[in-house]
């Protein structure tokens, strides 16, 4: 068995895994996610074996007493054959690091990481009750503003204000002239000018879902297209369905269909 040890927040913690849980199907070794043994009780993962309190608390001081070995993928570019080599050969290990990264087989078992992480029905429910429309000629945007951390992190070169946001709706809209487009605005900034959208973005409705992380997650995976910083959040929103996602690298850079881009190839591109 071989207990992944996830660090950072949820997103991180799901393409963290994947990566491990790909290479374990690849190789015929099991899984399970520390963090997700306890943590984000939002997803079907959740409710697979192995995957509770306990397992947890085993892992962690199991690997803390030295009982069994923590093996670390945390150098980029690194070899990391016997660190493979390893995972092979201990019949328990913790294996942890960002730098955890099987491209190929993540692709390879991507429907069973998608499945894995399938929202709970209530949650499903919760976000259809919201997204509810019967026109056909609907365009759903998903908008996720990503402030907090964003102030220091990279030196703040992604933290955006609510002008530049709208200011990227307004472009998306008039990309899309024939549509009636609703735009859903995800975040982890409490306060976000909602009166400001609602004046700027006469052209679309304008929604604030203001879920909790699993349903803002699942709320943006049934958009029809994303907008966002650059984040493992709408990565991962992306990941789903497939979804066309802009990584807002320069604020001042023109909105064009070209823009977007898909999950296989964003995720490895990370910042």
């Amino acid at each position: 068995m071989i207990f992944v040890r996830d660090r950072g927040r949820m997103c991180n913690n799901i393409l963290q895994y994947g990566h491990v849980y790909a290479w374990g199907r690849e190789h015929g070794r099991k899984t399970v996610s520390m963090r997700f043994a306890y943590k984000y009780r939002y997803f079907h993962i959740c409710d697979t074996p192995w995957h509770n309190f306990l397992t947890y608390v085993f892992a962690k001081y199991a690997a803390k007493w030295k009982l069994i070995p923590t093996i670390s993928f945390d150098k980029a570019g690194a070899d990391y054959q016997h660190e493979e080599q390893l995972m092979l050969e201990k019949k328990l290990a913790v294996v942890e690091g960002w730098e955890a990264r099987w491209y190929e087989l993540f692709v390879k078992y991507k429907d069973e990481i998608r499945q894995l992480f399938a929202f709970h029905e209530r949650i499903e429910q919760q976000v259809a009750r919201k997204m509810a429309t019967d026109e056909e000629t609907t365009l759903r945007l998903g908008l996720h503003i990503r402030r907090g951390d964003y102030q220091r992190w990279y030196g703040g070169r992604f933290f955006y204000s609510d002008e530049q946001y709208a200011h990227l709706i307004a472009q998306f809209c008039s990309l899309h002239p024939d549509k009636r487009v609703m735009v859903y605005i995800c975040g982890n900034d409490p306060k976000i000018d909602k009166a400001y959208y609602q004046r700027q973005l006469p052209q679309c409705q304008v929604s604030f879902p203001d879920g909790n992380p699993g349903e803002d997650l699942c709320l943006l995976s049934h958009c029809d297209y994303l907008i966002g910083a650059p984040s493992t959040f709408t990565l991962v929103a992306a990941m789903y369905r497939d979804l066309p996602l802009y990584w807002i690298e320069d604020a001042q850079a023109a909105l064009t269909p070209d823009s977007f881009r898909r999950f296989d190839y964003l995720f490895r591109h990370l910042y």
